[in-house]
């Protein structure tokens, strides 16, 4: 689904965002990526190693952006709102993690 005018509000925009991210794999890739991201935050953090930081965007937005491509189909919000898109992208983390947001959409 294309957004048609520019979208004005967070709450707004959250609620484009999970229209784009309904498949569940486009989901699961997602949770895996940001997951990557904390686990190469906490190795940096414990060996001193900044080096390693240059793959937080290599795993954030690749398995994303893999994701938008094979399973979703879409073209990833990153490119027109960039800024809500990775807050997004965290929150989706937060939500599944916590059971607010499931990984399918199938009724139980």
């Amino acid at each position: 689904m294309e957004s048609p005018e520019r979208i004005k509000t967070y709450k707004e925009f959250y609620q484009f965002y999970l229209t784009e991210h309904q498949k569940p794999l486009t989901r699961v890739f997602h949770f895996i990526g940001i997951l990557l991201v904390f686990a190469v935050i906490i190795y940096v953090i414990e060996s001193g190693k900044e080096r390693f930081l240059w793959y937080c965007p290599i795993f954030g937005y690749g398995f994303a952006w893999f994701s938008h491509a094979v399973f979703e189909k879409n073209k990833p919000a990153t490119f027109r709102y960039p800024f809500w898109s990775l807050i997004s992208d965290f929150r989706l983390f937060f939500e599944l993690l916590i059971g607010k947001q499931k990984f399918s959409n199938k009724k139980t």
